[in-house]
């Protein structure tokens, strides 16, 4: 019987995540392969990927992250914004892979019958933000806290002004290719980033979700006849039901998270045939790892352990701006320029926790 599986965040380059590769096998010579972003940050390292995995699968489809779109000093292929997805997209086709920019394939769910898998690259645009605040009011506040993602710095939008400019492109451009669609076609839709904001609000630093997604894709799994949606980015894998359809976040993460918590059990999560498991069977946050007793069997003492750590992050700010001041006015007043950590100091947890997702 062929199989639906999907994972996501494999993160490749990370020392601990080296092996996650040699993990993945299917249980099916007909089996398919969802790999929903964040595989790697370099073009050579998905290329190695790629080349492991192709011949394992009968077919694979992938989706970029926010990862595999940064550009650093050490990827050999120095392209930036779209010309560097589209050079990633060259490699996936390489490999006979599929993408965003590819037909749209048709899986047989031996139970369900024909669904058409729908690989989307649709990016973010700082929608999920609380209500009153523009774009830049949030994106300063998060600034505030030292919550900010690595994507400010090395993810190039060109030749668009804004990442928020290059979501709305793609947004077009997927919802052109969703409306050529037959009618009552049943679908599966991928993208990296979560399609509603609902998933984000588990976040240990809340303020990350401007980096999470758009609300314009908030009833995509209705107005597009969803027999699941996929994505990764959060680096909390679970399964959450939305309007009875069912949301599967397939990620791995980074060596720090899962060797805390064990890696998600099984590390492929299967899409279709739809598993068996429930909203009520699967428990209170739907995850797919083992939550320490003292939160799973009760989550008001999570959202408080949660609250106080963003409290004492914030305690953390002023008193760096405090001794900021302090060795500002040493300076003034000739006593000399100090030592001691910088006004970034007071971000670092915040920024490892969440800002490289």
């Amino acid at each position: 019987m062929a199989n639906l599986w999907a994972i996501s965040d494999l993160h490749v380059g990370h020392r601990g995540n080296e092996g996650v590769v040699d993990k993945i096998w299917p249980t099916s010579p007909d089996d398919w392969l969802i790999l929903a972003g964040d595989v790697c940050e370099r073009t050579d390292q998905l290329d190695e990927v790629l080349t492991a995995l192709a011949p394992r699968f009968e077919k694979i489809i992938w989706v970029p992250g926010n990862h595999e779109l940064y550009t650093t000093s050490k990827d050999p292929m120095q392209v930036f914004g779209e010309a560097r997805y589209d050079h990633l997209v060259e490699i996936c086709r390489h490999h006979g892979v599929l993408t965003p920019e590819d037909p749209f394939p048709v899986f047989e769910d031996p139970d369900a019958g024909p669904v058409t898998v729908v690989p989307m690259f649709l990016l973010y645009d700082y929608t999920f933000r609380d209500e009153g605040l523009t774009t830049l009011q949030a994106l300063a506040r998060a600034k505030e806290k030292s919550v900010v993602a690595t994507d400010e710095f090395l993810l190039s939008p060109e030749p668009y002004a804004t990442r928020d400019a290059w979501c709305r492109a793609r947004l077009e451009y997927t919802r052109r290719r969703l409306a050529a669609l037959p009618a009552g076609t049943r679908t599966v839709l991928v993208n990296h980033w979560p399609l509603r904001r609902e998933p984000t609000e588990v976040l240990f630093y809340p303020d990350f979700a401007l980096w999470c997604g758009t609300v314009e894709t908030a009833d995509w799994h209705r107005t597009y006849n969803a027999e699941a949606a996929v994505y990764g980015h959060l680096h909390i894998p679970r399964t959450t039901w939305y309007d009875g359809v069912r949301f599967e976040e397939v990620s791995v993460g980074y060596p720090r998270e899962w060797q805390e918590r064990g890696l998600p059990e099984p590390l492929l999560r299967r899409i279709l045939p739809a598993p068996a498991y429930t909203e009520e069977s699967l428990g209170h946050y739907g995850v797919h790892f083992e939550v320490d007793p003292k939160y799973r069997d009760d989550p008001e003492r999570f959202a408080a352990e949660r609250a106080a750590a963003q409290e004492r992050l914030s305690d953390r700010r002023v008193a760096a701006r405090e001794r900021i001041a302090e060795r500002r006015a040493a300076r003034e007043s000739g006593a000399g320029p100090g030592r001691g950590g910088g006004p970034g100091d007071s971000g670092r947890a915040a920024r490892e926790k969440e800002s490289e997702k």
